[in-house]
């Protein structure tokens, strides 16, 4: 039996020789490590002769001992458990990890986990491996006449440490880029923040951008805060659930525990996609979309909402402001025949949808990249929050948006780590904000602004979608002073990113290139290798490569999609010459003279890694720092101390509401009851008053101190005459105000009577405070004590009269197939200077309709995931017990245009972008597209334009599979928000190999 993916398509699916599988394996892991044969792996990953075993029959976990020694036979052998999280998607899965002398022998799925509840998917299963892997980058690395040459640390950190002062020197700081990581723990990607912040510019971001950038944007300018607003396990609680642009049942394996409990009670579940999908295959309805046109979809399921009167028009009316509006766009230009006309879907799907979200409440929408990766993802995700306002199912339980985020801790790096146009916590960079933090981290404000350029302190930095631009353009079209010149890859994964033509001759023109990684990533090669015919590289360019550890070689928190702060142990010693991110931050800020100001409220220790000594902050002070300055979403009572006892006590939360069924920890004498699992933000107020956490985000059926809330009063109080506080009678369960009312700070205190609640101490560090800035959480005790929200009570918005498109509209894809709909939905105007950087829309579609690319490139070119791979998928396709399961990348094509190409199951085939890329995959015909779609997968790697590139990664660092990489081929495209790039709605052309 094959041991890749099968179409659903019987008659256009032909099983793959294993033979041939294994073979491509066994050269794969022959090249990677020399000295491991095929006999050699085929024995350790339990592959049969002639791979006769079907990929569901693989044991996964491998409960392997230790061998006996005498200490062990003496009884004085050390046997540990340690705790930690799974490295891959959001869901948040926990595992026991066995350590036996320092070696990670077993794992076990956590089983009193109330996130997955025992349950893996095959990346979970597979962690040890990552943990141990053998492929990864052993010690600091730089390119020397193209080959990796091994270096110490110290000559690595001295000479980056140089070139970087000499780059700050020369331009400015904001030569330099900083990309940081969804992977790192919340205290690193905090840490890093504040080190860049220190560094002095605003040049960072991280994977959020490319992934949820357009999610946080829309959903936070809708109600308030950026962020899932239920969880994985309260769908279990839904009536009806409704996908759209989300292969959970790929992306995100565990949380379909929660859909098919809710399913086996009655839920009804909607998938739209343009493709037919694992997930499409657990549905009542499955509707098939063309890509991008997910607001005239979503709009036609509005219309017959209120054409049937189906909306919950005393919730619009308490809750939302704009609805109105919404109604007569939606009633005048989103009628059945346009809705048809623009997203391929008939009336009566359309109208069944409707019917099922409305008759089955409360309804959740879940949605994923298939949403927010388009040129206007902001809109289409508002799209979704209207929906779900005029069936008013946010703020209940089976309710509200369910976001699923992609990378282990990519929320968390969103709420406190590095972005370019805010401070953690989204502060933003107003001076207030950069005060805020100067007072938390001790250090004089004027002393941080010295450390940017003039007048960049408060500017929103470039975005990592962004980056090749930033190098790529001219100087004088760049709002700063010069193009980057130095980038640091800091845990992120470049074959994620679009137009990889374009990013190779960027990478080629940087004087300093730094991968800090477990692995060399993607980066390694491409900057190896050379340039394209025409190209040259900058002869003063270096490029370093330093070995990170995992996340299983260090500790600290990271925040699951449902806000869950949950905490890892430090599994096993670093491996090989690692170090961990936080440390190698302190190393180089020691370097760059600020490393006394960095690390100043943290205890430091001295710690052994790749042979050396280093100086290590202590992860859980970072944490107390996050809990002392990020109030705004309520990272403050989760300490340590806290989320620690959470995880020793997992059993007692209840799997459905998250909520603790009473348990002390035995360790500390702490007592959960009343707390929701790992204490979901926002947890508000200092530790001492034992806020449980937010399980469902803007729920008034329950107090605030029961984790209950309302909408934030982010918005000021009233737009063109109306209100945009709730109405008279709408107010959290207990509130001692019965009607909206704005957001606190020391006047609407003390106007209120409530001043003298306040502690002496607390009036004198709350005067001149509001909520989010007064560091004794006097005023959100106080507030919370009279049962009310610190961020106020006001409505929702519909209309969001500060993004380009108040109401969200239609806009084709700048390279859409339909010519028609390009004419009729334009895109739209260029944008100068945005996010510091001129951005192409009209001119772009405009050129592309002229030269009629849509007959050259008949095809749409989508992307998305596969359960056995993640991210950008070094780290997974570096893990035998993975890559035996996909072997090579492939695009799915329709079997009417496989066959008018001539194409048959499994052949190689070019496909073909009008960027003038092309990539070499194998062809998997089958019915799960259309006949114009496509898809391929976004994990691989390490092969460019069909020439195989294992030979410019470092030697044994390789990942096992290489294949080519979709966005090698992908096009030009950006949110006019959030510069989220396009990756679901291109074009390509698709041609037999020869």
């Amino acid at each position: 039996m094959s041991l890749t993916r099968k179409s659903t398509t019987s008659q256009s699916s032909r099983a793959t020789p294993a033979s041939r599988l294994i073979g491509s394996l066994s050269r794969g892991l022959q090249s990677a490590v020399p000295t491991m044969d095929r006999r050699t792996f085929l024995k350790r990953s339990g592959v049969g002769v002639g791979a006769g075993i079907a990929a569901s029959q693989l044991s996964f976990v491998q409960k392997a001992v230790a061998e006996p020694n005498r200490a062990m036979l003496d009884g004085k052998g050390k046997i540990e458990v340690k705790r930690t999280v799974c490295s891959h998607c959001s869901v948040g899965c926990s595992t026991d990890a066995t350590v036996e002398n320092g070696v990670w022998v077993r794992q076990d799925s956590n089983f009193d986990s109330p996130i997955n509840m025992g349950a893996y998917c095959a990346k979970g299963a597979s962690l040890r491996e990552h943990g141990h892997g053998e492929f990864r980058l052993r010690y600091p690395m730089k390119l020397v006449d193209g080959k990796y040459q091994k270096i110490s640390w110290d000559q690595a950190l001295t000479e980056i440490t140089a070139q970087m002062k000499d780059l700050r020197t020369k331009y400015s700081p904001d030569s330099l880029f900083f990309i940081g990581s969804s992977k790192q723990s919340n205290e690193q990607a905090y840490l890093l923040r504040k080190w860049v912040s220190f560094f002095g510019t605003n040049n960072t971001d991280h994977q959020a951008r490319i992934c949820h950038s357009t999610t946080v944007a829309g959903v936070a300018n809708t109600w308030g805060y950026g962020a899932m607003t239920n969880s994985y396990n309260d769908m279990m609680n839904s009536k009806a659930a409704m996908y759209i642009g989300s292969n959970a049942a790929e992306a995100h394996p565990v949380s379909m525990l929660s859909l098919l409990n809710a399913k086996e009670n009655g839920c009804k579940v909607v998938v739209v996609d343009p493709r037919y999908t694992r997930t499409a295959a657990k549905s009542d309805q499955y509707v098939r979309i063309r890509s991008g046109t997910d607001i005239p979809f979503l709009f036609g399921v509005l219309y017959h909402i209120f054409n049937n009167g189906w909306e919950d028009k005393k919730y619009i009316n308490d809750r939302v402001y704009g609805m109105d509006e919404i109604r007569k766009e939606v009633m005048e230009k989103w009628s059945p025949k346009n809705v048809e006309e623009a997203c391929g879907v008939p009336e009566a799907e359309v109208y069944k949808v409707a019917e099922t979200l409305a008759k089955n409440r409360p309804s959740t929408v879940v949605w994923c990249m298939g949403q927010t990766q388009h040129t206007i993802g902001n809109a289409m995700v508002r799209a979704s929050c209207i929906l779900q306002l005029a069936l008013g199912n946010v703020g209940k339980s089976g309710g509200g948006t369910n976001i699923f985020r992609g990378h282990c801790n990519v929320q968390g790096a969103t709420d406190v780590g590095p972005n370019p146009d805010s401070l953690p916590g989204y502060y933003g960079l107003a001076a207030g904000s950069w005060k805020h933090f100067a007072t938390v981290w001790d250090v004089d404000y004027e002393w941080i602004k010295g450390r940017y350029a003039p007048d960049m302190m408060e500017k929103s930095g470039t975005t990592v979608s962004r980056w090749v631009d930033a190098v790529l353009e001219k100087n004088d079209m760049i709002d700063q002073q010069t193009a980057v010149k130095g980038l640091f890859f800091w845990g992120h994964a470049a074959n994620s990113q679009t137009r990889g033509l374009d990013m190779k001759r960027a990478m080629d023109k940087l004087d300093l290139l730094v991968v800090v990684d477990p692995y060399p990533t993607a980066v390694a090669a491409m900057a190896a290798m050379p340039p394209a015919e025409g190209n040259s590289v900058n002869k003063n360019r270096n490029v370093y490569l330093l070995p990170a550890t995992t996340q299983f070689e260090t500790c600290g928190s990271a925040t699951a999609s449902n806000r869950s702060v949950q905490w890892r142990e430090k599994v096993i010693d670093p491996l090989f010459e690692s170090v961990p991110d936080h440390v190698i931050m302190q190393a180089f800020a020691d370097r760059l003279g600020f490393g006394q100001e960095l690390s100043k409220n943290f205890k430091m220790q001295s710690s052994k890694f790749a042979g050396k000594q280093w100086k290590e902050p202590l992860i859980e002070d970072i944490l107390r720092e996050i809990n002392r300055s990020v109030w705004t979403i309520g990272y403050t009572g989760q300490t340590p101390e806290r989320i620690k006892a959470h995880m020793r006590m997992a059993g007692v939360f209840d799997p459905k509401t998250l909520k603790s069924r009473g348990g002390v920890d035995p360790v500390t004498g702490y007592d959960t009851t009343g707390d929701y699992y790992c204490l979901p933000w926002p947890c508000y107020g200092t530790a001492a008053i034992k806020h449980p956490g937010s399980p469902n985000l803007y729920d008034t059926s329950k107090s605030v101190m029961e984790g209950g809330g309302n909408f934030r009063a982010n918005f000021g109080v009233e737009k063109d005459g109306k209100t945009l506080l709730a109405e008279d009678g709408s107010y959290s369960k207990g509130s001692a105000i019965k009607t909206g009312y704005p957001e606190f700070d020391h006047v609407l205190v003390k106007k209120l009577g409530w001043w003298n609640q306040l502690t002496e101490d607390e009036q004198k560090a709350a005067e001149g405070k509001n909520w989010k800035t007064d560091l004794s959480g006097g005023i959100q005790r106080v507030v919370m004590k009279n049962g009310c929200h610190p961020f106020g009570n006001a409505k929702a918005r519909a209309v969001v009269w500060n993004f380009p498109d108040p109401i969200p509209v239609h806009r084709e894809a700048l390279y859409s197939t339909n010519e028609p709909m390009m004419r009729k939905y334009p895109t739209s105007a260029d944008k100068k200077n945005f996010w510091r950087l001129p951005t192409l829309y009209k001119t772009l579609q405009d050129k592309n309709l002229s030269d009629k690319l849509y007959e050259k490139f008949p095809i749409i070119l989508t992307s998305g995931r596969l359960v056995e791979y993640e991210g950008g998928g070094e780290e997974t396709r570096s893990n035998p017990w993975l890559a035996e399961l996909q072997q090579e990348n492939f695009v799915e094509i329709n079997p009417k245009a496989a066959e008018a190409r001539g194409i048959k199951n499994w052949d190689y085939v070019w496909v073909k972008s009008p960027t003038g890329a092309k990539i070499k995959v194998r062809a998997m015909v089958t019915e799960r597209v259309d006949q114009g779609t496509a898809f391929v997968p976004f994990h691989f790697s390490g092969w460019w334009e069909g020439k195989d590139l294992r030979k410019y990664y470092p030697e044994g660092a390789s990942p096992i599979i290489l294949g080519e990489s979709v966005n090698t081929a992908t096009t030009y495209g950006y949110d006019q928000v959030t510069m989220m790039q396009e990756t679901k709605t291109t074009m390509c052309q698709i041609e037999k190999f020869a």
